[in-house]
């Protein structure tokens, strides 16, 4: 949709089209209720300030959406489908590490493992996992807020385009203008 649009939505229907982009209720409520914004640079900047302070609570409540890393989310929510477009296929084996790291990370953090999978290969994610398995508890929940924070505007920087402008608006004629008499 265009920025116009989503400027013009009711705060209901704004917030179910930004909700997808990160299922956090103050996050969704601060997005939605700044409107109208003057661009879409101010969009994203206000959601990522906004997105600044989310605690473990928010995050949490965001991954009960998140399928787990290597696995196809289910369903045809707009979430669902943002996550299958991010997500990169795996060969076999790297599949086979990435389910066995999630099992760990789970074990270990009790919380899915979240990455911004969009723009990484599969074997990056893999490294990444490997590595974050060796973070302390909080350290962990630092990064998986800022994964969050990633994923969350790379979604809403794909949901909401620049207002176009009125391609059917007549140009004004000016003096200049040969159609224009004197």
């Amino acid at each position: 949709m265009d920025l116009a649009t989503l400027n013009a939505l009711s705060p209901s229907d704004a917030a179910a089209a930004v909700r997808p982009c990160a299922d956090v209720d103050s996050w969704v409520d601060a997005v939605v209720t700044a409107r109208p914004y003057p661009d879409r640079d101010e969009l994203l900047r206000h959601a990522a300030e906004a997105a600044a302070g989310w605690a473990a609570a928010d995050v949490d409540a965001a991954l009960a959406h998140h399928p787990r890393i290597g696995e196809r989310a289910a369903g045809d929510s707009a979430e669902a489908r943002l996550s299958r477009t991010e997500q990169p296929t795996a060969a076999e084996a790297t599949a086979a590490r990435i389910a066995a790291g999630n099992v760990a990370y789970e074990a270990r953090f009790g919380r899915i493992f979240l990455v911004r999978a969009a723009g990484r290969t599969a074997e990056e994610i893999l490294v990444n996992l490997t590595e974050r398995l060796g973070n302390d508890p909080d350290t962990e929940a630092l990064v998986t807020a800022e994964q969050l924070r990633q994923i969350a505007l790379l979604r809403l920087g794909a949901l909401v385009e620049e207002t176009a402008p009125d391609a059917a608006a007549p140009v004004p004629a000016t003096a200049h203008d040969p159609a224009v008499a004197p």
